[in-house]
């Protein structure tokens, strides 16, 4: 299933492969950057660069012997490169190739996360601006609550997406760091103006201070940022679930030519793409837990977290990234029922107008603690009958003391509710909420 929908690139940027050809870049460029400062003899890194060659079951058969990744990726560059492979690692330890080389892949997933993220943004935006006046139930608790419209609740979801775009740009700058300062960090057998060569040329910032390692709350700052992001995605693929459920069927997802819905009901159309979502979720958040538990490492660093890191940031970088592809298309495909919405704004009889009704008579001299008794007083009869709210309280005395016929009428205008509307997508999407208005109009 995932494989169906998550992006070529993501995945080949956690090849064991490409991984390795990150390494090897770590190593030719701190060759080069030894190479300008004389301690490497001339030629040599151009040498290495022409031989060298990566050949993961090479890696692979020597690790099973060395029980030591990199020790196994250096000694199979030893067999194409020849001698000179005495020049590489030179005053490294493990972690300098495997810390740069991790932040350049974990650079490279955000960015296509953050390309995913433009993606939605569009689509919300986009569906926005197409449902805006539609009118809906606002809920609160899962009850009738006021009028709301379902490109409003649209625009909630695009100023979200838009602060999880913001967040990852943050941590996207915060774990572009790279260290090539030797076995505890303190650059003993390697000056700090290698690795701020390397750094620079594989588009990272050193690391300020670091010991053996980069120290992981940077890690757990990107782990724990796409786990909020797959939990608004929950949130967005929650509400479309309760949204397509039978008693409310206000949206629903696409059902394509040919889908089966149950193998034992013909009739079923389930909102399995959310559903998906939703577990998916759950995942990556207890991803974020691993992350964290990454933070505390023995002294200057220890190993556990290397083996949690292997499974979580490929995971928890798919995942968000199927998820964010996923979505888009339901969004993009979603079935919107607007006759549906409008029969399930009148199911309560009127009573979502109580709270107008209530300003209403407070502005006309009533005392609100009386208003807010005689409304609810037709209000519990509304519930228990099943009657016309706005017919009992045009026959109520203190209603009509205080509110003329048309008065109370006018309290039961859905529009009402969105007179703001223009206002708040000005706010939410800017100058551009003036264009795609008037071409709205032009239309």
């Amino acid at each position: 299933m995932i494989d169906r929908y998550t992006l070529p690139r993501m995945k080949q940027i956690w090849d064991l492969k490409h991984k390795y050809e990150i390494w090897l870049q770590v190593e030719l460029q701190a060759c080069e950057a030894l190479e300008r400062a004389g301690k490497v003899p001339r030629g040599v890194a151009g040498r290495i660069r022409r031989k060298a060659r990566i050949d993961s079951g090479r890696i692979a058969a020597i690790e099973k012997v060395v029980k030591h990744d990199v020790i196994a990726f250096l000694e199979s560059l030893a067999e194409p490169v020849g001698q000179d492979v005495r020049y590489l690692h030179l005053g490294l330890t493990s972690s300098d190739i495997v810390d740069t080389s991790l932040a350049v892949q974990m650079t490279e997933a955000l960015d296509i996360i953050l390309e995913d993220l433009e993606a939605l943004l569009r689509v919300l935006k986009q569906r926005a601006y197409e449902h805006r006046g539609t009118i809906m139930v606002g809920r609160s608790h899962g009850i009738h609550g006021e009028p709301v419209s379902f490109g409003f609740k649209l625009a909630i979801w695009y100023e979200e997406a838009r602060r999880h775009r913001d967040r990852l740009k943050a941590v996207r700058e915060e774990i572009a760091v790279g260290k090539l300062s030797g076995a505890m960090g303190t650059f003993a057998h390697l000056g700090p103006d290698v690795e701020a060569s390397v750094c620079k040329r594989l588009g990272l910032k050193p690391d300020p201070i670091s010991s053996q390692i980069v120290q992981r709350d940077r890690h757990a700052a990107y782990v724990s940022a796409l786990a909020l992001l797959a939990a608004s995605i929950e949130k967005f693929a929650t509400e479309i679930r309760h949204l397509q459920r039978t008693e409310v069927l206000e949206a629903e997802e696409y059902f394509s030519a040919g889908q089966k819905g149950s193998s034992a009901m013909p009739h079923k159309r389930n909102p399995i793409a959310a559903e998906n979502l939703c577990g998916l979720a759950r995942v990556v958040r207890a991803n974020s837990l691993a992350a964290m538990e990454n933070v505390s490492l023995w002294h200057e660093r220890d190993i556990s977290h290397s083996s949690v890191e292997r499974v979580i940031l490929p995971d928890s970088t798919i995942l968000v990234d199927y998820m964010l592809v996923r979505l888009t298309e339901i969004i993009r495909t979603l079935l919107v029922y607007p006759a549906r919405m409008k029969q399930n704004l009148e199911l309560t009889g009127g009573l979502i107008y109580s709270q107008r009704l209530l300003l209403a008579l407070v502005e006309r001299g009533a005392q609100r603690t009386e208003a807010y008794e005689a409304i609810q007083r037709n209000a519990m009869e509304v519930w228990e009958r099943g009657a016309s709210f706005q017919d009992l309280v045009s026959k109520d005395p203190f209603v009509t003391k205080h509110l003329s016929a048309a008065e109370i009428v006018s309290c039961f205008d859905p529009k009402y509710y969105l007179r703001h509307i223009g206002n708040i997508y000005q706010r939410v999407f800017g100058s551009s909420h003036q264009k795609q208005a008037k071409r709205k109009h032009r239309a």
